[in-house]
């Protein structure tokens, strides 16, 4: 009789902090939903170690990993190449073992893109987004590739506003302009979709954004990256205005959909994916 192979699988996460401790309840429990012998791992590095990282990640033959902050740019060396929104981005979260190679993709734009395209299509519309940083960088950017109009950026940064206005009208079709938010800002009438891209809210579900409520309307939708908790002041401010709203806990169980798509091939269930994380932070 054939010996029976007990072996795992591996994937991971190269975090710093306990960063991906939330990643790791939702990407295990579909791997228990779909019966899968697979373990994700949760793995703290330096920065100075990520290269070996990777290198044992090779070594042991996982078949991706994610990267968190501080990595998300410092492991494109280590890599064999990057898919195309990682290459624009210039980051990446997600690696993918490819005919022995590890390639990069970023599924942070996805999974908002995934989670937002369950109300609307943003192909041709007008976007406010707030916030330049990594998240706002990876959004703003499939947003543009999946064909929205325009993308307002509002940031209190020129510094880190202007870096992202030019990559978007550098390298996508759609045009994008940078107000600075220098003080309460009103939406422009005509905006589609609106999006909370900073970490505003983390933490503390009461926290307002700086705008005038009152320029939300009855047909956008607004959408909000906090996952903790999900239920955000914006989000509610929005929904009291007659929008559609979207949480954060979307956008993060798109990404762990996606991922396990590349690691995998398998499309899995998100249900049970979004029932670990609602148990962790609630809604």
């Amino acid at each position: 009789m054939a010996e029976r192979s007990f072996r795992a699988e591996l994937v991971g996460s190269f975090s710093k902090g306990a960063e991906g401790n939330p990643t790791v309840a939702m990407i295990e429990a579909a791997f228990r939903h779909h019966g899968l012998n697979w373990r994700y791992i949760n793995c703290e590095v330096e920065p100075d170690n990520l290269g070996d990282a990777v290198k044992g990640a090779r070594a042991m033959g996982w078949r991706g990993f994610n990267c968190s902050i501080p990595h998300k740019v410092a492991v494109i060396p280590h890599l064999d190449g990057l898919g195309e929104s990682a290459a624009i981005i210039g980051a990446v979260n997600c690696a993918v073992a490819r005919d022995g190679k590890f390639i990069g993709e970023n599924t942070d734009g996805k999974g908002f893109l995934t989670s937002l395209r369950a109300v609307t299509d943003p192909a041709g519309r007008s976007v406010v987004m707030f916030g330049a940083g990594g998240a706002a960088r990876a959004i703003g950017v499939e947003l543009a590739l999946a064909g929205a109009r325009s993308i307002t950026v509002v940031n209190r940064s020129p510094e880190r506003g202007a870096p992202l206005v030019d990559l978007l009208n550098g390298k996508t079709k759609a045009k994008a302009e940078l107000v600075i938010w220098n003080g309460t800002y009103a939406i422009p009438s005509g905006t589609g979709i609106v999006v909370n891209a900073t970490s505003i809210g983390l933490g503390n579900g009461h926290v307002p954004l700086d705008i005038d409520v009152a320029s939300l309307r009855p047909g956008m939708v607004v959408c909000d990256v906090i996952v903790d908790p999900p239920d955000t002041r914006f989000l509610r401010d929005a929904k009291a205005r007659g929008c559609t709203v979207v949480d954060g806990l979307g956008m993060l169980v798109n990404q762990g959909v996606i991922g396990l798509k590349y690691w995998t091939g398998l499309d899995v269930d998100p249900a049970s994916m979004r029932q670990a994380l609602v148990e962790i932070f609630g809604r």
